[in-house]
């Protein structure tokens, strides 16, 4: 128990750096026009794939994981 607790935190912050990278390394075609209704991209559904997918589903994974290691050391 132990050495959970002391390895939570190292964790914690290795999960929050690869989160921000995986949310920065996502490609966004939207505009500013898109926020108030302007933009033509809206309109085409855009499906992921390659790269792109695998980021994503990373993207998923590593936020579930950090969810779930900032509840453990709520407990620990």
């Amino acid at each position: 128990m132990e050495t959970i607790s002391a390895l939570l935190p190292w964790s914690q912050v290795v999960l929050a750096l690869l989160l921000i990278a995986l949310i920065l390394l996502q490609q966004n075609d939207s505009s500013l026009g898109g926020a108030f209704g302007g933009a033509d991209s809206a309109t085409h559904a855009h499906r992921k794939r390659g790269a792109e997918k695998l980021v994503f589903n990373s993207t998923i994974i590593v936020a579930i994981l950090f969810v779930g290691a900032a509840i453990l050391a709520l407990f620990i």
